[in-house]
C-alpha cells in the first residue's frame, strides 16, 4: 500500500509534485485594492482557502474576494480557527487544519490561502505556512504581499505614519498601561491594532498623557463597513469589531 503521509501518485505510478501553498494578501477590505498578482493566483488557483472563526460564521476574507472568485470553478475551502487560549485545542485544530490542506497540496492541487492585510503581518497564514514546513517540507511556500490596513487607515486620515527621521511602532494593544504609555512616549506614530477588547484602558492612557485629540479610530478601513472616528472619547466603554485599530500621531 501506498505511504499516506507520500505524495499521490500520478497514472503511471510515478509521484505527483506537491501543489504550491500560496499566502494572498487581499488587502484591508476594498477589492479594488487587490493586486494584479493576487488576482491572478485566485484565477489560476484550483483551491481557495480562507479562515473563518467559526462554523457557519462569515469570512471577511471571502467578502473580499466574492466578485473575482466562483465557486462553481473553485473548491472553496473553509478553515476553522477557534479564538482560545487553550493550548490542547488549538494544537488539535491546528493540525486538522495542515492535514485539510496537505489533502489538496499532495495531489498536485495548489492552494490560495487569503487573508485581509498582508500575509506576514499578524495574520493566520504565518502559523499555517510554519507548520506545513515541519511537517511536510516538500511544500514550497509563496507569499503575495497586500496593502495592509494600516496603510489603508493613512490614507483615509489623510496623514502620513512617519515622515523624514520619524519612528513609528505597531504594537498589539494589550490591557497594560505601562506598555502602551511606553510605546506612546517612544515613538512618533503608534498603531495600535487588536484595540478592541481594550478601548478604555488605551483611552486612559491617552487621556493620561494629552494625546486624545492625536488619536483616530478605524473599523474594517476601506470596506464598505467602513467606520470611523476622529473623537476617540466617543467610544468609551462601547464594544467595537475585532478588524479594529487606533492611530496615534504623538508629535
Amino acid at each position: 500500500m501506498p505511504d499516506a503521509g507520500a505524495a499521490g501518485a500520478g497514472d503511471a505510478g510515478t509521484p505527483v509534485r506537491p501543489g504550491v501553498l500560496y499566502g494572498v494578501g487581499i488587502g484591508p477590505g476594498d477589492p479594488e485594492l487587490i493586486t494584479v498578482k493576487a488576482f491572478r493566483i485566485l484565477k489560476q488557483s484550483p483551491v481557495i482557502a480562507y479562515p473563518r472563526k467559526r462554523m457557519g460564521a462569515q469570512s471577511y476574507a471571502l467578502t473580499i474576494i466574492e466578485m473575482y472568485v466562483n465557486p462553481r470553478e473553485k473548491e472553496m475551502l473553509g478553515l476553522t480557527f477557534p479564538m482560545t487560549r487553550d493550548r490542547e485545542a488549538l494544537s488539535t485544530q491546528w493540525n486538522q487544519t495542515v492535514d485539510t490542506v496537505w489533502a489538496r497540496l499532495r495531489e498536485g492541487q495548489d492552494v490560495a490561502f487569503v487573508t485581509e492585510g498582508d500575509p506576514m503581518m499578524y495574520s493566520t497564514f504565518i502559523h499555517l505556512m510554519r507548520l506545513m514546513r515541519e511537517q511536510h517540507p516538500e511544500v514550497e511556500a509563496r507569499v503575495i504581499p497586500g496593502i495592509s490596513s494600516m496603510l489603508a487607515a493613512a490614507s483615509r486620515l489623510g496623514q502620513p505614519l512617519a515622515d523624514g527621521d520619524e519612528q513609528i511602532a505597531i504594537v498589539p494593544a494589550v490591557d497594560d498601561a505601562a506598555v502602551l504609555r511606553k510605546a506612546l512616549t517612544e515613538h512618533d506614530c503608534v498603531v495600535f491594532i487588536k484595540v478592541a477588547k481594550v478601548i478604555d484602558t488605551v483611552l486612559g492612557v491617552l487621556e493620561e498623557l494629552g494625546l486624545t485629540e492625536k488619536a483616530a479610530v478605524l473599523t474594517k478601513v476601506s470596506s464598505s463597513e467602513e467606520q470611523v472616528w476622529l473623537d476617540v472619547r466617543e467610544l468609551a466603554g462601547r464594544g467595537l469589531e475585532y478588524l479594529t485599530l487606533m492611530v496615534v500621531r504623538t508629535r
